[in-house]
């Protein structure tokens, strides 16, 4: 049987561009995807052939059976948007105030929703299954695929497969880094404690300024002095919030900060390290410390074979120029990470970039946008991964 996905890839292409540009008018935060969830599921019926399912009333599963028996790979796309107020001009921007979808997840939904509309044509011609993850949440920890994945979304999958939008790099470009492609993301907030008084009486206080500025200064070195030079992490305070007034010392200060790692040794050693060094410093002041951590995502791990797959499509479906191979891993997180605690998978990265129309803003910008051209790279890969795994190259 001869399957011509040129002219079905060309028929979907309208489709995608209208699911991106609705979903991108229409965004909802990480959690509260109810809307978006409904609009996809109310897609995806209109294609036949497909089981739904909710495992969440804001993210949907869909499932494809083929013809004939064989394993079952699985297609994921984040749907939830970010609390920035957009600051585009174009005609499709957020209708909701300070919401946007700044992070591509309108596309990822609909390159999936445009490879669902493939494939579904091609159930005749399936050695195996294809289930198709809409998930919720990927931009708040603990994370939407975390949820799914305890709800049983991966059983029976073999291997799992994501794409990401880069507006770092032009369209026409995938990236793919083996092995570690992300890191784990871990927030923490400190409380330091002291004695508060008159700002003309410093001797007679505690000064949680002073104090928080040295912890501050001192938590460099666990980067700088205590972490192997080849496994080191990021180590960022944010944010140093205390009092008001010009002549109040305050009673305490707070910080707040991330913990980036690529390697899970490490994710564990630095927080003791931290413990240390805000104890002995504030032990040597006379104040009190509290240290609270809000662990995120782990590390995302792109598994050889699951590369090897992705390698393969990326060649002969967009041509050898296409593939960027990836040297060095980002500092940023991605809870794909959590299906990839349960089976082999890859990540992708999706060249989006292009200055002629001034996509060249990064993620989490108010002014990030992409070139649309990129939808149908997405959709492509998509649908490669599964003609190359269960339709025998057809």
């Amino acid at each position: 049987m001869t399957i011509n996905f040129d002219a079905m890839l060309a028929e979907v292409k309208t489709d995608v561009l209208r699911w991106r540009r609705h979903i991108h008018a229409h965004p909802e935060l990480s959690f509260q995807e109810h809307k978006t969830a409904d609009y996809i599921a109310q897609q995806l019926e209109s294609f036949g052939g497909l089981v739904l399912t909710r495992l969440t009333p804001n993210s949907v599963v869909a499932d494809l059976q083929g013809a004939h028996p064989g394993p079952r790979y699985a297609l994921r796309a984040d749907i939830d948007a970010l609390p920035i107020q957009e600051e585009n001009d174009e005609p499709f921007c957020s209708t909701v105030p300070g919401v946007m979808h700044a992070c591509g997840h309108d596309a990822h939904t609909a390159m999936l929703l445009g490879a669902a509309k493939v494939l579904t044509q091609c159930q005749s011609a399936l050695h195996g299954s294809v289930r198709f993850i809409f998930q919720h949440a990927e931009e708040l920890p603990p994370g939407g695929a975390q949820e799914l994945v305890e709800s049983g979304v991966l059983d029976g999958v073999e291997k799992i497969f994501g794409l990401h939008v880069m507006p770092n790099s032009p369209t026409g470009e995938v990236g793919l880094k083996e092995g570690v492609f992300c890191a784990s993301t871990d927030n923490f907030d400190i409380t330091i404690t002291g004695k508060g008084g008159h700002g003309s009486m410093p001797h007679l206080c505690i000064d949680p300024v002073v104090i928080g500025a040295e912890v501050v200064t001192a938590l460099q070195n666990v980067v700088a002095r205590r972490i192997d030079p080849l496994q080191v992490p990021v180590l960022t305070i944010a944010t140093f919030q205390t009092g008001e007034s010009y002549n109040v010392i305050p009673e305490r200060v707070k910080l707040a900060g991330t913990l980036r790692t690529h390697h899970s040794g490490v994710r564990e050693q630095v927080p003791q390290l931290m413990e240390q060094i805000i104890a002995g410093i504030t032990a040597a002041h006379g104040a009190q410390y509290e240290i609270h951590w809000t662990r995120g995502y782990v590390n995302g791990d792109n598994h050889p074979d699951a590369c090897a797959i992705a390698r393969q499509v990326i060649v002969k479906t967009l041509g050898a120029g296409a593939l960027r191979e990836v040297s060095e891993p980002l500092f940023g997180g991605e809870d794909f990470s959590s299906y990839q605690q349960k089976v082999p998978g890859c990540f992708l990265f999706i060249g989006s970039g292009n200055e002629k129309i001034g996509a060249t803003y990064g993620v989490h910008n108010p002014r990030f946008r992409l070139d649309e051209e990129a939808l149908q790279i997405g959709v492509k890969l998509h649908v490669g991964f599964i003609q190359q795994l269960l339709m025998n190259d057809a």
